[in-house]
């Protein structure tokens, strides 16, 4: 999946994306993308791990990164966002976010969105959909 076009939107301005250092990543498969993260001041708790929340961020982003890829020209918004944390990760550490599409619909994407530390350990495990909302043209 090329997100070239998506990234470009994305570091136009700031956002959340790039308020918390993400960095997404092209792939041969359709159907999957990458993000970067590394843990520091921007995302982690007070206690120095990454925060629970800006995992679920992590994984939306890659998602509505996928979706906008999937689908140019249209906005792609999360309307759900469901994760299990089973593992903490030190500040320091860099986490990597795969998202995979379950199911592209007309107007509902699906994506499983799995978050591994550097050494390959599971963080997180993240449902997301996404709305896809076909732009007016002017």
């Amino acid at each position: 999946m090329d997100v070239t076009a998506i990234n470009k939107l994305i570091n136009a301005k700031p956002n959340l994306s790039t308020a918390l250092g993400m960095e997404f990543i092209s792939t041969p498969e359709e159907d999957t993308c990458l993000a970067r993260m590394k843990v520091d001041e921007r995302n982690r708790q007070p206690f120095g791990f990454l925060s629970g929340g800006a995992s679920l961020a992590l994984a939306e982003n890659v998602a509505g990164v996928g979706s906008s890829a999937l689908c140019p020209g249209c906005a792609c918004v999360g309307i759900e966002v469901s994760g299990s944390h089973v593992k903490a990760v030190a500040e320091g550490d860099t986490v990597t976010a795969s998202a995979r599409l379950l199911h592209k619909g007309t107007t509902l994407h699906v994506w499983n969105v799995d978050i591994h530390d550097a050494s390959g350990d599971l963080i997180s495990s993240v449902r997301v959909t996404n709305y896809v909302i076909k732009t007016k043209k002017k």
